[in-house]
């Protein structure tokens, strides 16, 4: 950790703040807000000819970090917007059978003004959720034996210090025929590479198991060197509860942006938008193939079991 002016130390000291939380910089700072048109597109695939799937579609919502319009919905058939109880998750649901290609197609546009994030611009949090953000999650479990070897667990931790583990603990990768990208702390934790769900659920789980409530939180990477384009896949991150607030961590672009390490501690870029937040998700109307880890595509359900196939066809406008 760089050493912080005195005057910043001082007032962390006061608030009972990180001091990363008011001097996190970088050589270059991202641009406070960014405008942009986002479109959630692709396609159910492989759809045996006449079945009815069941879809459920996480939807963007506004928050004090993010200003989100639906433009257009475009599905086979009806849909209703319905409200995912737990965590107050969006969702579009729909039902349809495929075209002759065997696909189901969909696609949301949105205008979004993503703001940088920081301990001011966040949510507050409520303590009638506090419990909900402490217990642990199928693949997130919180037992010492699962944690022993690179979480302090011999001592009360702070969140900075279960940043720090995990960023020391986890390497950013993805090598082919391994389990990253599920969230799961066990694997994690004895292979010490992953993507960012990796990183993050070993964050969720050190300090849930120090009583921190603590969330997950996922949405899309929006491209900061281009002003339009595809967008592959999505990013994860997460957030703890301190004094009120949900204060914002992103360790693998930390472990990926070393020079950043302090800002992604309290800080966001306005490079992202979010859809949807929390662990083991049991979706409105119920879907019956069990709660599912994190929603980010579409969860799809074909006589009551989960579908996978899935074209993606994400991208990005600049605007203004």
């Amino acid at each position: 950790m760089r050493p912080a002016p005195l005057l910043a130390l001082l007032v962390a000291a006061l608030l009972g703040m990180d001091s990363r939380l008011l001097t996190a910089s970088s050589p270059a700072q991202p641009p406070r807000q960014r405008t942009f048109r986002f479109f959630y597109a692709g396609a159910i695939d492989q759809v045996p000819p006449g079945k009815r799937v069941r879809v459920w579609i996480p939807l963007a919502q506004s928050a004090p970090q993010q200003s989100v319009e639906i433009i257009e919905i475009n599905v086979p058939g009806e849909y209703r917007i319905t409200r995912e109880a737990a965590h107050g998750n969006a969702l579009l649901y729909f039902e349809a059978t495929p075209n002759a290609a065997g696909r189901i197609p969909f696609r949301i546009v949105y205008r979004c003004t993503r703001f940088e994030r920081t301990r001011l611009r966040t949510e507050s949090s409520s303590p009638c959720h506090r419990a909900l953000y402490l217990r642990p999650a199928r693949l997130v479990p919180i037992e010492p034996q699962v944690l022993a070897g690179w979480a302090p667990l011999d001592r009360q931790a702070a969140p900075e210090d279960l940043y720090d583990a995990v960023d020391q603990h986890m390497r950013y990768a993805k090598p082919p025929g391994q389990p990253w990208g599920r969230g799961d702390v066990r694997w994690a934790c004895g292979s010490g590479i992953g993507n960012c769900s990796d990183f993050h659920s070993l964050f969720l789980a050190a300090c849930r198991f120090h009583g921190i409530p603590s969330r997950f939180e996922i949405g899309f990477p929006i491209p900061e060197d281009r002003h339009a384009g595809k967008v592959p896949g999505y990013h994860c991150w997460a957030s703890f509860e301190s004094k009120g607030r949900w204060i914002p961590v992103d360790i693998s672009e930390a472990d990926k942006h070393p020079e950043r390490r302090d800002y992604y501690f309290g800080h966001l870029d306005p490079h992202r938008i979010r859809f949807s937040v929390g662990r083991d998700l049991l979706l409105e109307p119920p879907n019956q193939s069990g709660p599912v880890n994190f929603l980010i595509y579409p969860h799809v359900e074909i006589d009551g079991r989960n579908h996978t196939p899935l074209v993606k066809d994400f991208e990005f406008e600049e605007e203004g």
